[in-house]
C-alpha cells in the first residue's frame, strides 16, 4: 500500500461540500484515495508513522486538480499556424499538415502536451482524437497517458464526410468506412474503458462535428456509447458559420439536431457552443447534456463569446478546455481559467462582474467532474481520489493578495504547480516532472513539429 502525507498546507482549498478553507492543512492518502483531509495538529500518530512519502508545503496553496474537459492533443505539433483565420478557414489550412502525422508523433505530441497542462495544474484531461492517418490508433495516446501519469478521458473521434459530400475536410484524410470507425470504438472500449471508481482511462465516443460526420455515424455512435455505458463528445454550436452549415445541411439549429439524433443527456458533452440561443441552454439544463467551455480558442478564431453566465444560472453543467493548442496555443488550464472569468465580465451588462474567482475555480475543478461524468475527483475529502496540486505564494506574482489566495489564483498572474499529485502519486516535486525527461522530449517534439511544417514525409 502506498502512503502519502501531506501536511503543513499554508492554505488548503478543499471545494468539498462544506467549502472548508483549513489553515495548516494536511492530507493523508492510501493507494490513491485520500483518507483524511483537516488540520496538521489533528493528523494521528500512525500518518506520520506509516507514511511513505511526505510533502511539506507551509508556503502552498493546495487545490483539487484542475479538470481539463476538451483538447486535441497532437495539436501541440502545430502552434501558431493560420493565426489570421476562423475556424473553418483555419481548419483547411491545416488537415494538409495534420494528414502527415505518424503514431509516433500523436504519442509524443500527447506527453507534451500532458505535461503541460500538469504543470498548469491539470490532473484530469480529455482528448478528442479525430484524425487517424497512416499508423495513428487512438492506443498512442493511452500509452503516453500512462507514462506520464495523467488520469485520462480518451474519446474516439473520427471524420467520414469529405468534401465531395458536403463535409469541410478533403477526401483524403477522412475515414470513409463507418463500420470500420465503429469496429475499432468498440475495440478500444473493450481494450481499455474502465468504469470503476478511480479508474485512470474512460473512454469516449466522439464523433468530430456535424460538418464532418454523417447522421447515420452519429446515430450509431450514440447507440453504441449506450450499448457500452460510455459517455459522448463532440464539437458543437462553434461559430455562425457552424450555424450556417446547420440550418443550410439540416433545417435545424444545432441544439435542434443533437436532440433529433440523440445527442442529448447527462451522458454527452459538447465543446464550445458558443452560439447556443436560451432555448438551447434551457435543453441542455433539462437534459443535463455538459459543456467544455474553451475560452482561448474561442477568441483565437474569432468564434464569439460563449453564454457561460447564462448556462450556469440556468445549471448546465460546464467545464473547461483549453482546446487544442493550436488554436489556443497554450496548454495551461489555470490561465484558461483567468481568461474565462474575465471573458464574461466584458458585455457591459449589469451582471458582468457576478463571475467570481470562487465560481470559476469551482467550474475548472468539479464543474469538470460533472462533465466527464465523475464523482471521485473534482474535490478533496476522504473517499475521493487522491488529486490535487499546490502553488508557491511567496513569490512576486501573490505580493499584496495574501489576504485572499484562492482568488489570487484566478486574477494575479498564472503559476505553475510547485507540487502535484495525481492518484496519490506525486507527479511533480519542487515545480519539476518527475516522470518525463522534459529536455529530451521537446527536442524529439520540436524535431517532429518541423517535418510536419515542412512537409516531409519521410519516418
Amino acid at each position: 500500500m502506498r502512503r502519502l502525507l501531506v501536511k503543513n498546507i499554508h492554505k488548503l482549498i478543499t471545494l468539498d461540500d462544506e467549502r472548508r478553507e483549513i489553515d495548516d492543512g494536511a492530507i493523508f492518502a492510501e493507494d490513491g484515495v485520500i483518507t483524511f483531509v483537516g488540520r496538521t495538529d489533528a493528523l494521528e500518530p500512525r500518518h506520520h508513522a506509516e507514511a511513505d512519502d511526505v510533502l511539506i508545503l507551509d508556503k502552498h496553496i493546495v487545490i483539487p486538480g484542475l479538470v481539463n474537459t476538451h483538447h486535441h492533443m497532437s495539436q501541440s505539433l502545430t502552434r501558431v499556424v493560420a493565426q489570421t483565420q476562423t475556424l473553418f478557414g483555419w481548419l483547411t489550412s491545416l488537415y494538409p499538415i495534420w494528414q502527415n502525422i505518424t503514431a509516433e508523433m500523436i504519442y509524443t505530441s500527447a506527453q507534451v502536451a500532458m505535461a503541460e497542462l500538469i504543470l498548469s495544474g491539470c490532473t484530469t484531461s480529455s482528448d478528442h482524437l479525430y484524425l487517424y492517418p497512416n499508423d495513428v490508433t487512438l492506443d498512442d495516446t493511452i500509452r503516453a497517458a500512462s507514462d506520464v501519469g495523467m488520469r485520462f478521458h480518451p474519446t474516439r473521434g473520427s471524420m467520414s464526410v469529405g468534401q465531395s459530400k458536403g463535409g469541410l475536410p478533403p477526401d483524403d484524410i477522412i475515414e470513409s468506412d463507418e463500420n470500420a470507425i465503429i469496429k475499432d470504438t468498440m475495440r478500444v472500449i473493450e481494450t481499455y474503458h474502465d468504469n470503476a471508481r478511480y479508474a485512470m482511462v474512460r473512454v469516449g465516443v466522439a464523433p468530430c462535428a456535424p460538418f464532418n460526420v454523417s447522421q447515420d455515424l452519429m446515430r450509431e455512435s450514440a447507440t453504441l456509447a449506450r450499448s457500452y455505458g460510455v459517455r459522448l463528445h463532440t464539437h458543437l454550436a462553434e461559430n455562425a458559420s457552424d450555424i450556417d452549415y446547420s440550418l443550410a445541411q439540416f433545417g435545424m439549429r444545432p441544439g435542434e439536431y443533437v436532440e433529433d439524433i440523440g445527442w442529448v443527456g447527462d451522458d454527452v458533452w459538447h465543446a464550445h457552443c458558443v452560439q447556443l440561443d436560451s432555448d438551447e441552454i434551457a435543453l441542455f439544463a433539462r437534459t443535463g447534456t455538459g459543456v467544455a467551455h474553451c475560452p482561448c480558442s474561442n477568441m483565437r478564431l474569432a468564434s464569439g463569446i460563449a453564454p457561460v453566465r447564462g448556462m450556469l444560472d440556468a445549471g448546465v453543467n460546464v467545464g473547461l478546455g483549453v482546446d487544442g493548442t493550436a488554436s489556443n496555443d497554450s496548454g495551461h488550464l489555470l490561465n484558461t481559467a483567468r481568461i474565462a472569468m474575465l471573458l464574461q465580465r466584458i458585455n457591459g451588462s449589469p451582471d458582468s462582474g457576478r463571475m467570481a474567482a470562487d465560481e470559476m475555480l469551482n467550474v475548472a475543478t468539479r464543474g469538470g467532474a460533472a462533465v466527464l461524468g465523475r464523482d471521485d475527483i473534482g474535490h478533496i475529502a476522504p473517499d475521493m481520489a487522491a488529486d490535487f496540486v499546490a502553488y508557491r505564494v511567496d513569490g512576486i506574482a501573490f505580493a499584496g493578495a495574501q489576504h485572499d489566495l484562492k482568488a489570487a489564483l484566478l486574477f494575479c498572474e498564472s503559476a505553475t504547480v510547485d507540487a502535484s499529485v495525481i492518484n496519490g502519486r506525486v507527479i511533480v516535486r519542487d515545480g519539476v516532472l518527475m516522470t518525463l525527461d522534459v529536455p529530451v522530449l521537446v527536442e524529439r517534439h520540436n524535431h517532429f513539429a518541423k517535418r510536419l511544417i515542412e512537409g516531409d514525409k519521410t519516418t
